[in-house]
């Protein structure tokens, strides 16, 4: 199969124009403006072909779509061991908040406790990308049955000035606000988090459907004022 050629025949300029503009640190000859949906049924024909891994061994890639491509195809890989080895060898060479996002592989779930070692050096690893999965793999799969108070330390603790870093853990502090709320709050009330994170985890908890109005308007309170 010829990715390429496969690519460049669902693309949409008008949607690269409005990808551009969502990931301004994207250079705009990197975009081809395929649409997720088309770029899923790919991944899904990749790897039913038997040709799945002859592109993901083809790193790094040249576009955003071929990047794209990827990270849906290891969301569909069916064995874990197998996309948790296709994870490890991608994240050094994400580098964006869309392809990073998109990556969710559905070996994953039921997972937790193989997996849980892995989120945490993911945390811990300081590479602004590898640090966003992390926290999302772990706010998606350990803010509800197997959750431990010890998780919301893990996102805290991350020390980054990295957008994209801090943008995660103030949604993952939205969500745990949502889903644990007794145990997350004390986050936002005693000040353990950073001014920006905080306030923005405010914003996000404030603008969430899962948050009585009641808890909205007690969290309000706790914005605080950014150092001039």
């Amino acid at each position: 199969m010829d990715i390429r050629h496969e690519l460049e025949e669902l693309a949409d300029k008008e949607y690269r124009d409005f990808q551009g503009k969502l990931l301004p640190d994207v250079p705009d000859e990197k975009f081809l403006g395929v649409r997720t949906p088309d770029i899923r049924k790919l991944a899904k024909r990749l790897i039913k072909s038997g040709e799945a891994d002859s592109f993901m061994n083809n790193l790094p890639h040249e576009l955003f779509d071929e990047n794209q491509l990827h990270s849906l195809t290891v969301t569909e890989i069916k064995d874990f061991g197998k996309a948790l080895d296709e994870v490890e060898r991608f994240l050094p060479y994400v580098d964006n908040w869309a392809t990073c996002d998109q990556m969710n592989p559905k070996s994953f779930k039921g997972r937790q406790e193989e997996l849980l070692a892995h989120i945490k050096r993911w945390i811990e690893s300081g590479r602004c990308y590898t640090v966003r999965f992390g926290m999302k793999m772990l706010m998606m799969h350990f803010l509800g049955g197997d959750f431990r108070k010890e998780y919301l330390g893990w996102v805290a603790e991350v020390q980054s000035e990295e957008y994209y870093v801090k943008m995660m853990q103030a949604w993952f502090f939205a969500e745990a606000l949502a889903l644990q709320y007794d145990a997350a709050l004390p986050y936002i009330t005693e000040g353990k988090l950073g001014i920006w994170v905080s306030n923005k985890a405010i914003q996000k908890a404030r603008e969430s459907l899962k948050i009585p109005d009641y808890r909205k308007a007690y969290l309000l309170g706790f914005k605080r004022k950014m150092p001039k």
